[in-house]
């Protein structure tokens, strides 16, 4: 029997073209289109040997959707697919209990080892993501404050404002702001928020992470 693979990407083109490609080597494909959707077919009694989630999707996203699985089967093989890199993305993933971490833009064969590797129990992730990985493990871990003034930072609030949004007095916010400065290791304002966007900490949207 087949080894099946639950596809989860909010693009249809993507999940057919991927599907295609399983099929052709001998797996058996589920199509889901996003993180919600996979979950109500595992607790509808669907299995899978290996899930592959895409990392940014509409209404449940891959680190959610992983977070969730695990949470309800600790033993589920996850790879994350995705077109990020940040030493961020990569980070909260593997957090979240995902075994492998592949690229859209791998070659086809890469993507067939990693989920062989999984399946069988295996941590997969390119060499250029393990550098990356390593790296983001060794800085030093934001406070859940720290990373909402440091959201708020990026938005271009004032200390002020930051303050009045979650009720803390300007030097305390100045204090957080420090300390964002020293774990990032930058000098102000601008250069903390470059910083970020580079990790993945904030995106250029505004939003808060990934």
């Amino acid at each position: 029997m087949a080894a099946s693979v639950l596809v989860v990407d909010d693009d249809p083109n993507l999940v057919r073209l991927m599907s295609k490609f399983l099929k052709l080597e001998g797996f058996a494909p589920i199509p889901a289109a996003n993180g919600k959707e996979a979950l109500a077919y595992l607790r509808g009694g669907g299995d899978a040997s290996v899930i592959v989630l895409d990392l940014r999707m509409p209404i449940m996203d891959g680190v959610d959707a992983v977070k969730t699985i695990c949470a309800k089967e600790p033993s589920a093989r996850l790879i994350i697919i995705t077109l990020y890199q940040s030493e961020e993305d990569v980070y909260r993933s593997l957090q979240a209990g995902a075994q492998g971490y592949a690229l859209k833009d791998a070659s086809l064969d890469d993507l067939i080892d990693c989920i062989h590797a999984v399946g069988k129990g295996k941590t997969w992730i390119p060499p250029e993501i393990g550098a990356k990985l390593a790296k983001r493990v060794t800085d030093p871990e934001l406070t859940p404050r720290e990373s909402d003034v440091l959201h708020a930072v990026a938005l271009g609030k004032s200390n002020k404002e930051i303050g009045s949004q979650f009720n803390i007095s300007e030097g305390t916010v100045k204090v957080h702001v420090t300390h964002i400065l020293g774990k990032l290791k930058v000098t102000g304002r601008t250069e903390a928020i470059n910083v970020a966007v580079k990790r993945g900490l904030v995106r250029l949207d505004g939003t808060g992470g990934p």
